[in-house]
């Protein structure tokens, strides 16, 4: 017999056919690469890196301490969490250590929070500036200067970055030049971040409105106005949008007609309080929670104006309440999800990392939860303080629980391929050409 599985001739001419093959196959084979994450994870801001198929509780993992208050929200990509900070920095940190990668020093503090595509890291400062950083190295691609503060965090989609400033207009940017593409004027600041469905862009504004924008033209669908202005920023799940204001509500609003569903108590109302003054403009940067959303649940942070504060697990379907955690501070930063963790960073200078498998069913928000271990080491709790830099310094990664990096993975993936070939090719081998002797 001269046809073969991997070309025609003896044994070991088809076992070099498999090995010329394979090098093709790996050839013509993509790298793998993580996928693109942002400020609440995604385009659609559901704040679920990866959820894992496990719903968070409240149990605290680790929590890493900055030099200012944490009023960015973290962005977990490729098994780091990425965060900005009042004392200028933007943070690099292992997600299962807690430990520091890199920092990264802007102008001035950092409540953005960062968006990471193609390697890419993408955030905005109050010194006026989106800034363009390497996700592994921390050094700086290129910026955009805006006049005004950048406290909106930008969504990454199709190879365009959108943001909002404090000068009322919502920015879309080629991510490649760092050149405009077009605006949207609203009748406020912009400190909400948009969220990018099925050709919309839907942002907030110190307007009191939610508006839907046409992703490519920029033209506005409709708006949505609430009691108080919108610093939260909407998560579109389902053809629903979530979203806070300012009145002490969080909103489910239908995304194609605008429509409000239902509506749950968060806060206080932020009309009637004396806002905190923070040096940069006192309340203009105060911002407000965002939801995320994974199976179902609505994840949210209580106001920055009430105290105790929580992070609540809200049914997305009824807007009723499943559970609370009590954080020591409040804040602006709203959480994230990764494998069943919640991740919410807090004015008391810590991160949060929530989460773990209840072993007994929770009757009301109030029932204490039976927990088994957590994902990642919940039984044990550990506090990393970051020292002062100087500017634009980059840490080396800690050696202790880092991630293993992506190009790691590939090779594990082209050694298993190299495997199965020569298995195959020894059968080969063995089947045709031993015959023949």
């Amino acid at each position: 017999m001269n046809d073969h599985l991997c070309g025609k001739g003896n044994g070991i001419e088809a076992y070099q056919s498999c090995i010329i093959l394979l090098f093709f196959i790996m050839l013509l084979t993509p790298s793998a690469a993580a996928a693109d994450t942002m400020f609440r994870a995604n385009a659609e801001h559901t704040g679920v890196c990866d959820d894992g198929g496990i719903a968070p509780t409240n149990t605290e993992l680790w929590r890493f301490k900055t030099g200012g208050a944490v009023s960015s929200s973290p962005v977990v990509s490729n098994g780091f969490v990425y965060v900005g900070s009042d004392d200028n920095n933007l943070y690099a940190i292992d997600a299962v250590s807690g430990k520091e990668k890199w920092r990264f020093m802007t102008g001035s503090r950092v409540a953005s929070s960062p968006a990471v595509s193609d390697g890419i890291v993408y955030v905005g400062s109050s010194d006026n500036n989106l800034y363009a950083i390497d996700a592994i190295t921390g050094k700086e691609k290129w910026r955009f200067t805006m006049g005004s503060s950048v406290d909106s965090s930008p969504t990454v989609v199709n190879g365009v970055v959108y943001v909002g400033s404090a000068n009322h207009n919502l920015y879309a940017i080629d991510v490649v030049t760092g050149t405009k593409k077009w605006l949207f004027a609203t009748g406020g600041m912009v400190v909400s971040s948009p969220a990018v469905s099925n050709g919309f862009v839907y942002v907030g504004s110190d307007d009191n409105n939610l508006y839907a924008i046409d992703a490519i033209t920029g033209n506005e669908k409709w708006r949505f106005k609430t009691g108080s202005f919108v610093r939260s920023s909407p998560t579109v799940v389902k053809d629903m949008v979530y979203i806070g204001s300012f009145n002490g509500n969080l909103y489910a609003i239908d995304a194609i007609s605008g429509e409000k569903k239902w509506s749950f108590v968060i806060g206080r109302n932020a009309n009637s309080i004396i806002l905190r003054n923070n040096g940069f403009g006192g309340a203009s940067f105060v911002m407000g929670p965002s939801p995320a959303v994974s199976n179902g649940v609505v994840y949210i942070r209580s106001t920055v104006y009430d105290f105790p504060v929580f992070l609540y697990a809200i049914d997305a379907v009824t807007g009723t309440e499943k559970w609370r955690f009590t954080m020591g501070s409040n804040g602006d930063s709203s959480p994230s999800i990764s494998n069943g963790v919640v991740y919410v960073g807090s004015l008391d200078y810590n991160i949060y990392a929530v989460g773990g498998v209840p072993t007994s069913r929770v009757t009301s928000p109030t029932t204490a939860f039976t927990q088994t271990p957590a994902i990642i080491r919940a039984a044990e709790t550990t506090q990393t303080t970051a020292p002062a830099q100087p500017v634009n310094t980059v840490r080396p990664a800690e050696t202790n629980g880092e991630s293993t990096p992506i190009w790691d993975r590939n090779i594990l993936i082209y050694l298993v391929l190299l495997v199965f070939v020569v298995l195959l090719g020894a059968l080969v081998y063995d089947t045709y050409y031993k015959k023949k002797k």
